[in-house]
């Protein structure tokens, strides 16, 4: 017996039968996207003078790098790596395939590949599957920004803890939860597993596998927060070389 089935999806763009206000989340991620690249590629291009005040490093341009005759942006050389974890990330797929390309802008929703959809399994969407390797590189940045973190608690050769180490430490805890909650980490400790009890090694993984999930159910919050923290670290470095704002120190011996 032949059967006739049909796509939930309309074809037609925007077209859906849902009634809730759907636009709101896609919209608000455009508008996100949009501030955070606008930002970057100002800070990246045109204002990348003022990187460091002190023992801060902006996270924008760590590590710092310095070649002789180089006479353009370091962050030119370094933020092509964290853009690229981030724009083959799963939850960030999602978001900017709804909210960028609108295809589909939600679920239910008409989008403008109509039914033409074929997934991610071929070019260039099957390019997104290089997602695992970035994240080797990108936890290699992450001990980096830890590092620097932990040299803004040293000035002048004495300890001091300011609103910059504050917020350095923050950046870097809110980037650790975003990027040790990755689904690509979570498979890497654990997903590979058929037996968590058969061995003590085994068993050993599966609390780490249990500690990256309880992150991962959580990795769209730490997604957009830890995008927040490290522009704000990059801007509070910026003001603070720039001689606009004064470092408030919070505890020096």
């Amino acid at each position: 017996m032949n059967q006739t089935t049909t796509s939930p999806v309309p074809a037609k763009l925007g077209a859906t039968s849902r009634s809730n206000a759907w636009l709101i989340e896609p919209a608000v991620i455009f508008c996100g996207f949009a501030l955070f690249v606008c930002y970057v590629t100002w800070r990246a291009l045109y204002d990348w003078q003022y990187i460091e005040w002190g023992p801060y490093l902006s996270p924008f341009f760590s590590p710092k790098l310095i070649f002789p005759g180089w006479q353009w942006s370091p962050a030119i050389l370094l933020l092509w790596e964290p853009a690229a974890f981030r724009a083959t990330c799963y939850y960030f797929r999602k978001a900017y395939y709804r909210a960028l390309f609108l295809d589909p802008p939600a679920c239910a929703v008409g989008h403008l590949g109509g039914h033409k959809y074929t997934g991610e399994n071929r070019f260039p969407l099957i390019l997104q599957n290089v997602h695992r390797y970035f994240l080797y590189l990108a936890l290699t940045v992450l001990a980096l920004l830890w590092v620097d973190a932990f040299v803004a608690c040293s000035y002048r050769g004495h300890i001091r803890i300011g609103v910059g180490t504050v917020v350095l430490t923050v950046n870097c805890l809110l980037l650790s939860f975003y990027t040790c909650g990755c689904h690509a980490l979570r498979h890497l400790v654990g997903g590979r597993l058929k037996c968590f009890s058969c061995s003590t090694a085994a068993h050993g993984q599966f609390k780490i596998w249990q500690c990256v999930t309880r992150l991962n159910e959580r990795h769209a919050l730490w997604a957009w927060t830890s995008l927040g923290t490290v522009a704000f670290a990059d801007f509070y470095v910026r003001m603070l070389a720039a001689g606009v704002w004064t470092d408030i120190s919070l505890l020096q011996l």
